[in-house]
C-alpha cells in the first residue's frame, strides 16, 4: 500500500515510519517537509495515489504549554486539519484517514468512553486544544456523510517508551518522574514530585499502541476508539517501580501539595476496543519501564537540558 504519514517526526510518526515501510510505500512528512498551516502545502505530493493516511501533526506539547498558548492552538491546529481535510477530500478521497484525538477532550474525570467524546466542556486549561481535536473529528464524520470517504478515529491515553522528544519540549510525567528519580540517584539532587502523589494516570508503551494501530487501520472503518491499557496507578506508584529499577530510595521522594496536578484520575474505557481486538495483550508496566530506563541511560537523556 502507499501511506502517507504527516507528523512523522513527533514520538508517535517516528515509531511508526519503521512498521509501515517494512511493507509499504510511505512517504513520511513534517513541518520542514510540508507546512500544513499554508493551504495546498500538500497538493506537492499527489504525485502518488494513497491508500491510508495517518494524520498525526498537531502543534502541542506536555506540560503547561496548552495553558499558555490557547489562542495560538486554536489557530494553527484548524488550520492544520483543515487544510490535511481538505487536501484529502480534493486529491486523495479514495484512501482512509487514520486521525488522532486526546484524552484531554473528554470533559469528566469519569467513564471516559468513545459515546461521550464530543459531551461537556473540556479542562480549561486544554480547552483550545480539546476543541479542535474535536473539530477534526466532526469534519471526519461530516466527510464521511457527505462524500463517504472512510475513516478511523484514535483517541489515545499518554504514550510512553524510548525515543521520545529530546528536543527541550516539556516532557510528559512519567519521563519527567523518570528523569528526576534518575539524576536523585547519579547526582544526589532532591527529588520533588508535584501533588500528593496520589492522583492515578494511565499509560500505553508505544509498541504496544503501534501494533493495536495497526490491527485498527485494518479491521475497522468510519468509528472512535480510545486506546488504553485499561489499568491506571497514581503516581506513587509508578515512582516506586522507577525507584526500585534505578535503585533509588523511595522514601527520600518530597511531595508538593501546592503544585497544581490535574485531575486526580484519567482512565479511558477500553470495552470497545476489547470487542474489536479482544485477544489484545499488552506488556507489563515493569518491563515497560525498564526498557525506557535503559533508553534513558543509554543515551544520557537525564542529562539533557
Amino acid at each position: 500500500m502507499n501511506i502517507l504519514v504527516t507528523g512523522s517526526s513527533g514520538f508517535l510518526g517516528k515509531a511508526l515510519r519503521g512498521p509501515l515501510a517494512n511493507d509499504h510505500y510511505v512517504v513520511a512528512l513534517n513541518s520542514k517537509s510540508a507546512d500544513l498551516t499554508k493551504e495546498e502545502s500538500l497538493a506537492k505530493y499527489n504525485d502518488v495515489t494513497y491508500d491510508i493516511i495517518f494524520h498525526l501533526a498537531a502543534w502541542t506539547q506536555a506540560g503547561d504549554f496548552c495553558l499558555y498558548h490557547q489562542g495560538e492552538q486554536w489557530i494553527i491546529n484548524q488550520q492544520i486539519n483543515t487544510n490535511t481535510l481538505s487536501w484529502w477530500r480534493k486529491y486523495q478521497p479514495q484512501a482512509k484517514m487514520i486521525a488522532f484525538g486526546t484524552s484531554v477532550s473528554y470533559s469528566t474525570e469519569e467513564n471516559l468512553s468513545e459515546d461521550v467524546y464530543m459531551m461537556g466542556i473540556p479542562n480549561e486549561k486544554f480547552y483550545a486544544y480539546a476543541m479542535s481535536k474535536r473539530m477534526l473529528y466532526s469534519g471526519l464524520i461530516s466527510l464521511n456523510r457527505q462524500f463517504g470517504m472512510k475513516y478511523l478515529y484514535l483517541v489515545p491515553s499518554t504514550l510512553y517508551g524510548p525515543n521520545y522528544h529530546t528536543d527541550g519540549r516539556q516532557m510528559h510525567f512519567i519521563f519527567d518522574l523518570i528523569r528526576k528519580i534518575i539524576r536523585g540517584k547519579e547526582y544526589g539532587e532532591k527529588v520533588e514530585l508535584w501533588g500528593d502523589g496520589y492522583q492515578r494516570r494511565e499509560i500505553v508503551y508505544i509498541d504496544d499502541f503501534i501494533g493495536t494501530l495497526i490491527k485498527l487501520s485494518i479491521t475497522v472503518d468510519n468509528d472512535i476508539v480510545n486506546v488504553g491499557a485499561g489499568q491506571d496507578f497514581s503516581i506513587r506508584e509508578f515512582a516506586f517501580q522507577i525507584c526500585d529499577i534505578v535503585g533509588y530510595d523511595f522514601n527520600k521522594l518530597s511531595f508538593d501539595t501546592t503544585k497544581y496536578v490535574g485531575a486526580r484520575s484519567k482512565i479511558l474505557s477500553i470495552d470497545k476496543l476489547k470487542r474489536i481486538l479482544p485477544e489484545m495483550n499488552m506488556i507489563s508496566l515493569k518491563e515497560g519501564l525498564i526498557n525506557t530506563i535503559k533508553w534513558f541511560y543509554d543515551d544520557k537523556i537525564y542529562d539533557l537540558p
